[in-house]
């Protein structure tokens, strides 16, 4: 398939009309520490930051050259319309000084390494179904440990823009607008382990198209104010192609307020590269349950009318069972 192709496909199926229930949370939902995004909105009206600082040496053996970086970035989540639909800035500015050891002099860049701005939309909800958030009343281990049937992801799709403003010394020849599309799964594994998968194609309208995986499985504590995660990155692409590992903890201070720190590096030389970032997580919680009539409520939601009359029936004959 062409990138013109793809990116027609993409767009189509992005804007039919999808079914599909997010999970709102009590508790914070951030993408942070990892950079694998969930599957799940953050809920209708609801404003979320996600910022951080990072610090990252690379050096190159074949080029000789050696370089250190200073950088933040942010991201920006805001529930929009409905409970599964979600809209996104993500931006990181960094500051890198390289020494080209052949030649002896030093340059500075300064820029954005990332520039987006997209929706995601749930499309499939493993759990929308109250039948399967019932515990099992009979078996430990059916509530506790692993089945495969826990493998069975909720899924949302991702359509947005990568934003190359001005001479920007990392992309020197990509165009202003290229188009981004991505797949986000998400897999409950245990009631303490969550398994998170995107694939994404970014830069699609450009001749340097790159493809890119996230693997990264996150385990809360049995204080469920800390939590840790592995994940692991592959990229590829006619500029750039490499394979990273990272891993981190984030401790919970209250149901709006996350803080994290992770750490990684790359499998090879060519550059290699060592990073560390730490940040915080905030959300303003303006998100209200909606009342709906009873015949728009979903399975598990509601009482049937059949129900509710043999109920009051019920209670009928013991009322007069109790008086006789």
């Amino acid at each position: 398939m062409n990138l013109s192709s793809f990116k027609n496909v993409f767009f189509f199926s992005f804007l039919l009309p999808l079914l599909g229930i997010a999970q709102y949370t009590d508790v914070i939902n951030s993408n942070r520490p990892g950079l694998a995004v969930s599957a799940y909105a953050v809920g209708k009206n609801v404003v979320q930051a996600e910022f951080g600082m990072l610090y990252e040496q690379q050096d190159h053996t074949d080029l000789n050259t050696d370089s250190n970086i200073l950088g933040a970035d942010l991201a920006l989540r805001y529930g929009l319309l409905v409970e599964q639909l979600e809209i996104k800035y993500e931006g990181t500015f960094i500051n890198q000084n390289i020494s080209f050891n052949n030649f002896g002099f030093d340059e500075t860049r300064t820029d954005f390494s990332r520039n987006r701005l997209g929706i995601k939309y749930l499309i499939y909800d493993r759990y929308k179904d109250p039948e399967r958030n019932k515990p099992n009343l009979y078996s430990w281990r059916a509530n506790n440990l692993f089945q495969l049937k826990n493998l069975i992801p909720s899924v949302s799709v991702y359509g947005g823009a990568t934003f190359n403003l001005g001479d920007n010394p990392f992309y020197p020849e990509i165009p202003t607008i290229t188009y981004r599309g991505m797949v986000a799964t998400q897999s409950r594994l245990t009631p303490r382990m969550v398994l998170i998968t995107n694939v994404a194609y970014d830069r699609i309208s450009s001749d340097d198209p790159e493809l890119s995986y996230l693997i990264s499985i996150s385990h809360a504590f049995r204080n469920p104010k800390w939590s840790a995660f592995v994940e692991h990155q592959g990229i590829d692409s006619d500029r750039y192609a490499d394979l990273l590992l990272r891993t981190g903890v984030a401790h919970l201070f209250n149901e709006n307020f996350q803080a994290d720190i992770n750490l990684g590096a790359s499998f090879k030389n060519t550059p290699s590269r060592i990073f560390i970032s730490t940040g915080f997580s905030y959300r303003w919680d303006f998100h209200r349950d909606e009342l709906k009539p009873v015949d728009q409520q979903n399975v598990g939601e509601k009482i049937s009318r059949k129900a509710m009359k043999k109920r009051k029936k019920g209670k009928r004959k013991k009322k007069d069972k109790i008086d006789f």
